[in-house]
């Protein structure tokens, strides 16, 4: 590690399984990076629904993962691994971490970081690797996503949800999404989706059916899980996917599998942080040839509804838990 860089740093972290209260200032020691890591100065982090799983206490924290809360930064490369070819102390970049990216510094192997795209600001960047990587492995990649489908895009104000409204629309699909209230369906129809269902008046599987004159949707991206899971099913055209990335409704459903057989339909699930370095690599590699560019020329922009200070992740996690977010919220590390 450089002579120029402190041994400790300050970072939040979680006092005791809890509600947002628990969330605390500490002094921790800067993280040791391995000879494939890069040590990046954290200019901001993104807030995702694992961090407040984890300060709960009900996500298990995978192998090698620190006690520090954060999936997702951008920042400043400050030195790099002996391994290390690509990236130099000085470059802004964007990183998808195992965690940690609540603090002053945060190590992330160098293949799951990307530069800052153009056209994006560095605290908002912090927000893309987590929602981006997420979809893409999932929607685009499971879900083989082709251009003249259509798909149903649930909680379409979250990070995964504006996120996978915009990639599938820049792949040529058609959008359904799904919200609580009438201004975060006018927030969907501005993310691009073609239509904007409000869940709590009207039954999201008649209007796509309705829309589709009966068939269906190629593809439902799901992140609640529970009884919306069979429901799901009967509205997924032949061939349909059906792919859970969050399951907080419930881990459990009835499903009609004589559906699922007689439709040939698939049904399968992933998360991002248990993933191998060489599967997030290849993911982070292709958002950078195909997301990126869109990126550059306003395709595709990022969504942050709010910024917090460190010092304030605790008012920043209490929003979260409110659902009132649209988009990203994000955690800079002005004011630790």
């Amino acid at each position: 590690m450089s002579k120029n860089i402190a041994e400790t740093m300050k970072a939040i972290v979680a006092s005791k399984p809890g509600g947002p209260d628990v969330l605390t200032l500490a002094t921790k020691s800067v993280p040791k990076m391995q000879p494939n890591e890069v040590l990046i100065k954290v200019y901001a982090a993104g807030v995702n629904g694992a961090d407040l799983k984890e300060r709960q206490g009900k996500y298990p924290l995978p192998p090698g993962a620190p006690d520090i809360m954060g999936l997702e930064v951008s920042g400043e490369i400050v030195d790099t691994g002996y391994r290390c070819t690509r990236f130099k102390p000085g470059d802004k970049v964007c990183a998808l971490l195992i965690g940690g990216g609540y603090a002053e510094y945060a190590v992330a192997p160098e293949a799951q970081c990307m530069p800052v795209p153009e056209n994006v600001d560095i605290i908002e960047a912090a927000g893309i690797p987590e929602v981006f990587c997420t979809v893409w492995a999932n929607m685009i990649d499971r879900c083989a996503l082709k251009a003249g489908e259509t798909v149903l895009i649930q909680g379409g104000t979250s990070g995964i949800g504006y996120a996978g409204i915009k990639l599938a629309k820049a792949f040529g699909a058609t959008v359904f999404a799904t919200a609580r209230t009438a201004e975060k369906c006018s927030a969907i129809r501005r993310f691009g989706a073609d239509y904007a269902i409000n869940y709590r008046e009207e039954d999201f599987a008649k209007v796509c059916h309705d829309q589709t004159t009966g068939r269906g949707v190629d593809i439902v991206v799901d992140i609640v899980g529970g009884d919306y899971l069979p429901r799901e099913v009967g509205l997924l055209a032949h061939g349909g996917r059906l792919v859970i990335i969050n399951l907080p409704a419930g881990k459990t459903a009835t499903v009609d599998f004589g559906l699922v057989h007689s439709k040939h339909l698939t049904i399968t699930g992933s998360r991002m942080r248990p993933r191998s370095i060489s599967e997030k690599a290849n993911i982070c590699r292709a958002l950078e040839k195909t997301v990126w560019p869109m990126f550059a020329n306003s395709e595709i922009t990022t969504e942050t509804y709010a910024t917090f200070p460190f010092s304030k992740a605790a008012d920043a996690h209490r929003l979260m838990e409110s659902s009132e977010h649209i988009g990203k919220i994000i955690l800079c590390s002005e004011g630790i």
